[in-house]
């Protein structure tokens, strides 16, 4: 097992994984998706996590860590697109990995991280606790365009 920063070679096998995420995406095509990742790679403050056993990645997430004015400075991170290919799920493979990049958020001095699920199940809630996600510290909100 493997936990690493996501490099552009592994673009491809992180497109067949977020299949997996929202079944009713339209697949991005991989032009665009190139294109999306040459921004990314611009900014530090934007990774992409996976872990791999042998030479597949199994799960992943994206980290952004927000530089802060306030709290003497220190960064705060978000963690978005966190997915396990579904024969891999219930192994710890998700948890592993988040708890990983957890770590590197606090290496790098952040002081929060946050991370939001459109999933209700109580197992799913659960495994985001049991890495150290609070539930019911904060609400969250969320707007969207009207076209959407």
């Amino acid at each position: 097992m493997e936990i690493k920063k996501l490099q552009k070679a592994d673009l491809e096998g992180l497109l067949r994984l977020y299949r997996h995420l929202h079944l009713d995406d339209k697949h991005l095509e991989f032009e665009k998706a190139s294109e999306i990742w040459a921004q990314s790679a611009k900014n530090d403050a934007i990774s992409y996590w996976g872990l791999f056993l042998k030479s597949t990645l199994v799960s992943s997430c994206q980290l952004v860590q927000v530089p802060n004015l306030t709290r003497g400075g220190r960064a705060y991170c978000l963690i978005e697109n966190v997915v396990t290919h579904p024969e891999y799920r219930n192994r710890g493979y998700g948890k592993t990995l988040l708890t990983s990049v957890l770590d590197h958020a606090w290496s790098q001095g952040c002081y929060k991280a946050m991370l939001m699920t459109g999933r209700s199940e109580e197992s799913v809630l659960e495994f985001y606790g049991s890495v150290g996600f609070n539930g019911g510290e904060k609400q969250a909100f969320i707007a969207k365009p009207s076209n959407i």
